[in-house]
């Protein structure tokens, strides 16, 4: 039976969560799943709605039929057919152990996406993307050329129709007007060293630092640094009797979960942009985005 998801967005006020659930059984639905949360500080409301059209309703009569309960409440809303796979493009430069982990999980349909492309300014990896019947795109980027190189990756991303861009980590720096086009649709993997320890070798800094945590960032890019709002972070404990190499092997291993934690919740339409933050809502039970893999 097919199951659709309804994102709603707008400023909080009485009435929204039933005049919601009002239309929906009026059109023959039955709501299988269900959260909200109502932002105290901000006055804005995030909803998200997984239901059955049990009598048969298009998904185009429930979207057109809805903007009028929209328009009362001046929401920010979609609804999507949760079977369809969202197109993704994923980027990486010399460290593949987020794009291998991503493969893995694609292969075997942990991550239920569709990989139209993956671009990177390096050769290392083309083999292993081209074993997977992906194509593969390399783009030098330099100072020089780096408005023509940004150019042409949007251009795949345009020709592939791709809605997300995956950061597995890219080690380039996007431009404003990048970030700015494809805002909310990508996401970026770090460590969570950041700011203390910049620059080259952070988990040698760390290690020389004696850190007992080790840990990794997943975000929404924007046009700060490595400052966007965040989606899934994740820790890991290190003690004095392991090495620099440790701290880089576990840190790999943290950075590729988050990454495909955040993964998981954009494409299920979990996570919302609220300001400078974001409104994550927890997986249904039973998702793929629970597994503890790697």
């Amino acid at each position: 039976m097919t199951n659709y998801c309804l994102t709603v967005t707008c400023q909080s006020t009485r009435g929204i969560v039933a005049a919601i659930s009002a239309y929906l059984a009026g059109q023959g639905c039955n709501i299988t799943d269900s959260s909200q949360f109502d932002d105290a500080e901000t006055g804005r409301f995030f909803m998200r709605v997984s239901f059955v059209p049990e009598t048969g309703t298009s998904l185009e009569a429930l979207r057109d039929g809805f903007a009028k309960v929209a328009q009362g409440f001046d929401m920010t809303y979609a609804i999507h057919d949760e079977s369809e796979k969202m197109k993704v493009v994923i980027m990486v430069s010399r460290f593949g152990h987020c794009l291998n982990d991503l493969l893995y999980r694609w292969r075997i349909g942990a991550l239920p996406i569709d990989i139209v492309a993956v671009i990177s300014n390096h050769m290392d990896y083309q083999k292993v993307v081209v074993n997977h019947d992906i194509p593969f795109h390399m783009i030098r980027v330099t100072k020089e050329n780096k408005p023509e190189a940004e150019a042409r990756i949007m251009a795949v991303v345009e020709e592939t129709g791709a809605e997300l861009i995956v950061l597995a980590r890219y080690m380039q720096i996007l431009s404003d007007q990048m970030c700015q086009a494809m805002s909310g649709r990508i996401i970026n993997i770090h460590h969570s060293f950041l700011p203390s320890f910049k620059g080259a070798n952070p988990y040698r800094q760390a290690f020389e630092r004696g850190v007992k945590l080790i840990g990794a960032t997943s975000h929404y890019v924007t046009a700060d640094l490595d400052e966007g709002p965040i989606i899934e972070q994740d820790t890991i404990r290190v003690t004095h009797a392991q090495s620099p190499e440790d701290y880089v092997s576990l840190g790999r291993d943290v950075e590729a979960q988050v990454l495909a934690r955040a993964i998981h919740a954009h494409i299920h339409r979990r996570a919302f942009l609220n300001g400078n933050k974001t409104v994550v809502f927890p997986a249904s039970p039973g998702s793929f985005a629970s597994e503890r893999m790697g």
